[in-house]
């Protein structure tokens, strides 16, 4: 015990060794910093990461978005349905822009259809109110009833209710066409009172105006169409097909919708 507390007091007793004093003037040696070959700095890696970060960021751009475009439309004797597929040729030339055409579901009888003498339906796929929300802007098509538009498209808007209630459908961009038995037959009215529609969806209508230029003038022949929308002239037997002007206007009413859809929609 003794042997151990007089080492332990030497050890406190024995004074520590001066630490030497630099002369005026000189500056205190600093610990040199050991690197490893090739191994680059905490500082350096850090500000490499970042320079291929944004070099991946500028070889890798993101791709710009197409504006998904539905056209939804009924047709009873297939003048609607040739029109939206004039719309839909004219529409998919505006670059950023995809178009998908589509029927709403027919409600009158087979029989009743049969009576009429309409035609069949064509193969293009049958919408579900549901899938509205999938698009960005839309195009809707259908024939008149007496200055509205027809039941099957009534219908079809009817069924959007619960797209109503979550504003599923606010402020996106929407643009009509029609057809009439005569040129005093709804070629205005049709439209006009479908874009309460439009409104109660807060949705954004897109008329026509007079894009079309010169065909939508001159009393050379009678045609369809009207600053609110394109429009046909179908006889009151449906005989009459679209004509070359009615067609005109439908191409340039759908290239300067796909454009102000694109800047609504940006």
């Amino acid at each position: 015990m003794g042997n151990i507390c007089g080492s332990q007091a030497n050890a406190v007793e024995e004074p520590a060794a001066a630490k030497p004093v630099p002369p005026a003037g000189a500056e205190e040696a600093k610990p040199a910093v050991t690197e490893t070959a090739g191994a680059p700095t905490a500082d350096a890696a850090t500000e490499k990461a970042m320079e291929d970060k944004g070099s991946d960021a500028v070889q890798t751009p993101a791709a710009a978005k197409k504006l998904r475009v539905y056209i939804v439309y009924y047709s009873t004797y297939g003048h609607i349905a040739r029109m939206a597929e004039e719309f839909k040729s004219a529409l998919q030339t505006v670059d950023g822009v995809d178009v998908k055409l589509f029927q709403v579901a027919e409600t009158l009888p087979a029989e009743v259809l049969e009576k009429m003498h309409a035609p069949p339906k064509s193969d293009v796929p049958i919408l579900s109110p549901l899938e509205l929300p999938d698009a960005d802007a839309f195009v809707f098509g259908f024939p008149t009833r007496f200055g509205m538009m027809a039941a099957q498209m009534k219908n079809f808007f009817d069924a959007t209710g619960m797209l109503w209630q979550k504003g599923a459908l606010q402020g996106k961009p929407a643009s009509l066409f029609t057809s009439t038995a005569s040129q005093g037959g709804g070629q205005e009215t049709t439209i006009m009172t479908a874009v309460t529609q439009l409104a109660h969806h807060g949705m954004i209508y897109v008329p026509a105006g007079f894009c079309a230029g010169g065909v939508m003038f001159g009393l050379g022949e009678a045609k369809g169409g009207s600053p609110w929308g394109a429009g046909a002239l179908a006889a009151g037997d449906g005989s009459r097909q679209p004509s070359e002007a009615e067609l005109e206007a439908v191409r340039a009413q759908a290239k300067y919708f796909g454009e102000v859809a694109k800047k609504l929609a940006a």
